[in-house]
């Protein structure tokens, strides 16, 4: 039985909107010079939203927040298999503002970069993994 054709709309442009941020987080860490504050923002913006994007598919209901934790203890309630990369995730949270303001440190690490984005990518395939191809693919 095909599923709601909103259900799926609605869900692909979670799982979109977390692309964008890993090609953004991607973009920015191989600019010259790298933005790094922005590389660390935009890889906790891809993993909220494509949380967000399997909490919509299985139609759990979410707060707006930022909190990666709190997003991810509703997905492991749906999928108990995701509590290990979700629980590597979570340090993700604090780049929701970490860096974004001024008195805040300036930027992070050339390292601490490439963990985000690495942990972003992560978080990213294995949901995708967990979802059907009727909103993971471009079709």
């Amino acid at each position: 039985m095909p599923h709601d054709p909103s259900l799926i709309a609605e869900t692909r442009a979670w799982l979109l909107k977390a692309a964008k941020d890993l090609a953004i987080a991607d973009h920015d860490r191989n600019a010259k010079p790298p933005f790094l504050e922005d590389v660390v923002f935009h890889c906790q913006q891809a993993a909220e939203k494509v949380l967000k994007g399997f909490l919509t598919w299985h139609g759990i209901a979410f707060r707006k927040t930022h909190n990666l934790v709190e997003i991810g203890q509703s997905c492991v309630a749906v999928d108990r298999t995701l509590e290990p990369t979700l629980r590597l995730a979570a340090p993700l949270t604090e780049y929701a503002w970490k860096f974004r303001y001024p008195g805040e440190p300036e930027e992070p690490s050339s390292e601490e970069a490439d963990e985000a984005l690495a942990t972003a990518r992560e978080v990213h395939d294995a949901v995708l993994a967990r979802l059907p191809a009727e909103v993971t693919s471009d079709k």
